[in-house]
């Protein structure tokens, strides 16, 4: 029993066997299909397709609650997994599915988060053969980190406007094209909320904007600016692509770095 709950907690994580990644990336493409699915439930569907989707929906919060069953079954840290930030959102997701909650479907757009997960991908050479570079992983998780931030917040100020502004916000590219706009700022006035908590949702997303773009944005330029008198030295032991010119040894591993055991090319920003 031991065996399997190790074995069962190592392939939910895992993004090396065959076996690890294709577990994930169907938990991954589950959590992409359950929000694609949310998108055109705003859109005006025929009832026969809306029935389609719904069941796809229905299966698919069955599958996220087996795995969150797996999870804290195979996790050697129970409390410390139930209060961690996936397992609150993975929870958040399921339960207004079987405690039979009405129209706060909503919350499960919160597993919108769980992309983050993806990020993890962008660390393996093998998965992303074209991003093998510190500043392109960066700017992976930049994208990455805003666009989930986006799409929450424009799937939350629809569910909250779409009933009481209806003409305003009539699907979720409204919602979309609002949040872009204000989260960096731009404000046209053109499509505004009129309920206390679209106001206050509104209110996050500014401060969201104001404190999350420019801090990513200059962890990437700080990686450039780092960078410019670099080469780039793949170790062999930890695949860490920039070190310092006359470096010996990784700084990350401790590996050593030899002509033999890594490739060595002069790192400019017009690369």
């Amino acid at each position: 029993m031991l065996l399997l709950r190790k074995q069962t907690a190592f392939y939910l994580t895992d993004l090396e066997t065959p076996l690890g990644k294709a577990i994930n990336l169907t938990i991954a493409g589950l959590v992409l299909l359950s929000s694609v699915i949310f998108v055109a439930d705003t859109y005006t569907i025929p009832n026969a397709v809306r029935v389609q989707l719904n069941i796809v929906d229905t299966v698919i919060s069955i599958i996220f609650a087996v795995e969150y069953a797996l999870r804290l079954w195979s996790t050697d840290n129970k409390i410390k997994y139930i209060f961690s930030f996936y397992s609150i959102v993975d929870l958040m997701a399921i339960l207004p599915f079987f405690m039979g909650m009405a129209d706060i479907r909503f919350i499960r757009l919160l597993r919108w988060f769980r992309i983050l997960r993806l990020i993890r991908f962008l660390d393996k050479k093998s998965f992303f053969g074209k991003i093998n570079t510190e500043d392109g992983l960066i700017l992976g998780r930049i994208l990455f980190t805003l666009f989930t931030i986006i799409f929450v917040y424009s799937g939350l100020i629809y569910q909250v406007e779409h009933p009481v502004n209806p003409k305003v916000f009539r699907t979720f590219l409204d919602a979309f094209y609002f949040s872009i706009v204000t989260m960096t700022t731009v404000g046209f006035g053109d499509v505004t909320p009129i309920s206390e908590l679209g106001r206050l949702l509104t209110v996050s997303m500014i401060l969201t904007g104001i404190a999350l773009i420019p801090w990513q944005v200059g962890d990437l330029i700080k990686r450039l600016v780092k960078t410019v008198n670099q080469v780039e030295t793949v170790c062999s032991g930890c695949g860490l692509a920039f070190h310092d010119a006359d470096a010996q040894f990784c700084k990350a591993c401790g590996t050593k770095l030899s002509g033999i055991e890594c490739e060595v090319s002069t790192y400019s920003l017009d690369k």
